[in-house]
């Protein structure tokens, strides 16, 4: 049966048809493939667009320079050469095939037949190509009827499909959460339990790219359920275990609640212990930014509960707030109403006011000026009447107590 890929906005983009002109794909020299020949047959929106083509990287170079596009070797020793067209990026890969691997990098040789390059990829679903000219679907694997089924697994043999590439194992439990009906392939179960150590051989920049992203996905619980109960984690982050899968539980049920988009760093602050000294230490592990660090430091460091929603987001931010809040299974949601387009106010009074009021400079004044602050937060950030009020009583307490 063929298929045929379905119309939508993507495919008419500014500068494409010119591109894939450049590339020869009306002589069937280039073709969309991976994710957006994926997305498109489920009507899904299509951000990131690749195309295969038989050409050598450098023949693409030559031809997109003669055509006036763009061109950027982002991963030219990889085959990937980006083409960018009104400030699109469109990576454009040579069709290639494995000659070695050791797990965490591949030695390719380019080839000119589309099959042995879809065998090197790792899911059927994501081995579709798609004529841009026909829209007529190459599925060499059956990747279509498994879309349609929900069905993800690997290309041939899954463990020599992990062998090829360690980070396979947690792109496997993404896709199964995204694309699958949470029911794993039985193989590809087996295949990734197997192999969960050798997750230890790749750096943690991947292993966070990949968790981040599984974080991100819409309902990423019986995915990660089916990877604690497989040991699938332990290797790499022994901090999650079962009861981590308790609190995101409550977690994405606050953020549907609530109405607040998820947020993959909040996500996994929920999965670890609520120690800030234990989010720090796996922060750095998996060597996340230091504002992510902090962030989920920040969201572990104590409950929500004890101050106004706003008190709490001008002393830790409206970030640190809202992930709070939300972690919190003992805080009214209520509260992220106050927060929501919240810009935490300056103090409008500084230390040249209060010397003013008649309170000698040293010390005294930085003193005088948090208690006022501590005042002006907890009454909810009153305007400058009441602010002049609280700037009065403070100094006169000051004054009294000097004499």
């Amino acid at each position: 049966m063929t298929h045929l890929l379905p119309d939508a906005d993507w495919r008419h983009r500014p500068g494409l048809d010119a591109l894939l002109s450049a590339l020869g794909a009306g002589r069937g020299e280039a073709r969309f493939v991976g994710g957006a020949v994926r997305d498109g047959l489920l009507g899904l929106p299509v951000n990131d667009l690749d195309i295969a083509t038989v050409l050598d990287p450098r023949g693409v170079i030559d031809r997109l320079k003669s055509a006036g596009i763009k061109a950027v070797p982002t991963g030219i020793d990889h085959g990937t050469v980006t083409a960018v067209i009104h400030g699109w990026p469109v990576e454009i890969t040579s069709l290639r095939r494995d000659v070695s691997t050791d797990g965490r990098r591949a030695t390719i040789a380019y080839t000119d037949d589309w099959r042995e390059d879809a065998a090197r990829r790792d899911f059927t679903i994501n081995a579709l190509y798609a004529d841009p000219i026909t829209h007529e679907i190459t599925d060499f694997f059956g990747g279509v009827d498994d879309l349609k089924a929900r069905h993800v697994r690997f290309i041939g043999d899954a463990t020599a499909r992990i062998a090829e590439d360690h980070l396979r194992i947690l792109r496997y439990f993404r896709f199964l959460a995204r694309f699958g009906h949470d029911e794993p392939d039985a193989q590809a179960y087996a295949a990734c339990r197997a192999a969960a150590n050798s997750l230890m051989a790749l750096s943690r920049e991947r292993i966070a790219d990949e968790l981040l992203k599984l974080l991100a996905v819409a309902a990423p619980l019986p995915a990660l359920r089916l990877m604690i109960d497989g040991g699938i984690l332990a290797p790499v982050l022994p901090e999650i275990d079962r009861s981590s899968l308790d609190r995101l539980a409550a977690l994405a049920d606050r953020e549907a609640a609530s109405s607040t988009p998820p947020s993959a760093l909040r996500r996994l602050a929920a999965l670890l212990p609520p120690d800030p000294r234990v989010a720090d230490l796996v922060g750095a592990r998996l060597k996340l930014s230091n504002k992510a660090r902090k962030r989920l430091a920040v969201a572990l460091e104590g409950p929500a509960t004890g101050m106004p929603p706003r008190a709490l987001a001008y002393r830790i931010g409206v970030e640190g707030a809202i992930d709070r809040l939300l972690l919190d299974p003992h805080a009214p949601l209520e509260g992220l109403a106050a927060l929501h387009d919240w810009t935490p106010p300056r103090l409008p009074i500084g230390g040249g006011a209060l010397i003013a009021r008649g309170l000698p400079p040293g010390p005294d004044v930085a003193k005088a000026l948090q208690q006022i602050q501590d005042i002006w937060v907890a009454e909810g950030f009153p305007g400058e009447p009441r602010l002049a009020e609280i700037a009065d009583q403070t100094v006169s307490k000051f004054q009294r107590a000097r004499q």
